[in-house]
């Protein structure tokens, strides 16, 4: 007698509009670089639905509009039941566990994908799967210190400086991250296999680097805070202005260059790109900008070809009329996922964080009393944002 094949569990689906619509995601991920990495794809209409529970850390409220949140004791076995029924109707799982922590937890990647082997698995890690260091922890900043970002970063008389955590954590995990998921999505449309995908940021790093290797100790970049776009030369860094703030030049091309001189009205134009001229060409573009606010400068070289432009700070930013016209609803968070899609675009999903573990779970055909064995005990509150250090609360 032939038995008749048990259906995948399904989970009831949340309205979405987009590009992903249609794909589900586990996100075990948790800080930054793994979440932020959902949320773009919750943006662009994937169901995003995050396991949380036990020692898994809080989620930020800033990186997880759109998704839906469950809290699961993987220690026990109704907990891993309970996630590996919601593996088996997913497309993607994105976890950012240390090596190894994942199969200890009945979530790696051979587990998952004999129960879905169209899965796509992907591990954002600082350090990648493999490697000496693969087990060490880290930070945006250990990844830009080894990748050799934060050597080329920073003015000669003072130490590296880090952009925030933009770029190892964000550009070279979430986005890498996001890039090799969707890669793998569509190839697993074809194949009808999943794959795992070892995201490093460190890595990530490392492509982000590939135009300035071959400048790196050449007349283009011969030093850390020395090179034309080092900061440092007259025709590309920032000048203060009257009012202590600050107008960013980007006249690195000859034509940009002559509109810049031609529109401050400062006699004939020099040839920038001659060494000779820097020290005066720095002094009369200093002189220059000091002796008028910002807000003057900047309504001066609004609508210019001289890649001039006022440097706001961050509470500034959506003032901008540029900005505004593009983004009116966003305010200051996060806007929907970009490039922009003309047909599909992207759409910032509310902010809910609610528990909806026992609606996830029921859904899944799980009976109540497994239901409530899934469940994490006194499940820690997944809203209180990311755990900075005391001192900076």
């Amino acid at each position: 007698m032939t038995e008749t094949p048990t259906p995948t569990p399904t989970v009831p689906v949340v309205p979405r509009s987009g590009p992903l619509q249609g794909l589900r995601v586990v996100d075990l991920s948790r800080l930054a670089p793994g979440p932020y990495c959902t949320m773009l794809l919750a943006d662009l209409g994937a169901e995003v639905i995050v396991v949380g529970g036990g020692r898994a850390g809080v989620a930020i409220p800033e990186l997880s509009r759109g998704k839906r949140f469950i809290a699961l004791d993987l220690k026990a076995p109704a907990g891993r039941a309970a996630l590996h029924a919601l593996v088996k109707g997913a497309d993607i799982l994105v976890e950012g566990f240390r090596p190894g922590v994942a199969e200890r937890i009945g979530a790696g990647y051979e587990e998952l994908s004999a129960l879905n082997p169209k899965l796509v698995y992907c591990s954002v890690t600082g350090f990648g799967q493999e490697g000496p260091r693969a087990l060490e922890a880290g930070h945006d900043i250990t990844y830009l210190a080894l990748s050799g970002v934060l050597g080329g970063l920073g003015p000669k008389a003072a130490p590296p400086t880090p952009p925030l955590n933009l770029v190892a954590d964000f550009a070279g995990g979430s986005l890498m991250a996001a890039l090799g998921i969707l890669a793998a999505v569509i190839e697993a449309q074809r194949s009808g296999q999943g794959q795992k995908i070892d995201a490093a940021m460190v890595d990530g790093a490392l492509s982000l680097m590939a135009m300035h290797w071959p400048l790196w100790q050449t007349p283009h970049w011969p030093a850390r805070g020395d090179g034309l776009l080092a900061g440092d030369k007259p025709f590309y860094r920032t000048y203060p202005c009257a009012d202590g703030r600050f107008i960013a030049v980007g006249a690195l091309e000859r034509g940009f260059f002559e509109t810049l001189w031609r529109t401050l009205d400062l006699g004939p134009v020099p040839d920038h790109m001659a060494r000779a001229n820097w020290p005066e060409i720095e002094r009369r573009l200093g002189e220059t900008f000091a002796a008028r606010p910002r807000d003057h400068w900047s309504a001066l070289f609004t609508g210019t070809d001289a890649c001039v432009a006022p440097v706001l700070e961050p509470h500034e930013v959506w003032r901008d009329p540029h900005i505004a016209a593009r983004h009116p609803t966003s305010g200051p968070h996060a806007v929907p996922a970009v490039p922009v899609l003309s047909r599909t675009p992207a759409v910032a999903h509310p902010l809910d964080e609610t528990d909806q573990t026992r609606e996830v779970l029921t859904a899944l055909g799980l009976a109540p009393a497994v239901v409530e064995a899934a469940i994490v005990p006194q499940a820690p509150d997944q809203r209180t944002g990311l755990d900075w250090p005391p001192a900076l609360r």
